[in-house]
């Protein structure tokens, strides 16, 4: 199977239902409403799946990509998704292993825009909003996107991060945060 992102370009994912990726009316709404910040921004693509949101935001002009993935497999994927749209100017790594564990190796870095989509069902929302805070890893004027399942999750406010925006696409939520 493969989608397709930004100015028709094609992506592979995983067979199967290991990964799932972010719908494609998701993937542009959120494009859409942080338009003007991709361009040379720095970008932190959590539980990356295919590497779709952070292919997008190369794209679009990001400066720097970072992913985060646990499946082995989807890390290869990403790792060609991402050198297939890479200009040059542009970084890009991806950083295999748990997504809490592996926030802690970012410590001192900052990022304008973070993307986080975990398995729906996974525990894993509190826990990474929490290392986010805790690592300091969001610009001043940066934001955080959580793509869930509205039934299954409820955004709230954490340490050092503010709920500041919420939208809802069919059965998809993206939750919004900034910096307190």
């Amino acid at each position: 199977m493969s989608i397709r992102i930004y100015g028709n370009r094609q992506l592979k994912t995983l067979p199967g239902q290991s990964t799932r990726p972010t719908a494609a009316k998701v993937r542009e709404a959120l494009f859409n409403i942080w338009q003007g910040a991709i361009a040379d921004c720095r970008w932190l693509d959590l539980c990356s799946g295919n590497g779709s949101m952070g292919a997008e935001a190369l794209c679009r002009g990001a400066k720097l990509v970072v992913g985060i993935e646990k499946n082995p497999r989807a890390c290869a994927i990403i790792r060609e998704n991402w050198q297939q749209v890479a200009t040059d100017g542009q970084e890009f790594k991806i950083l295999r292993g748990d997504v809490v564990a592996r926030l802690k190796a970012l410590a001192g870095q900052k990022f304008d825009r973070i993307y986080f989509d975990p398995p729906y069902a996974s525990n894993l929302y509190d826990p990474v909003l929490a290392a986010i805070a805790e690592y300091q890893l969001l610009e001043a004027e940066g934001r955080i996107a959580i793509e869930h399942d509205p039934q299954t999750w409820t955004a709230t406010e954490i340490q050092q991060l503010s709920l500041c925006g919420e939208k809802l696409y069919g059965t998809t939520a993206l939750s919004f945060y900034c910096p307190v």
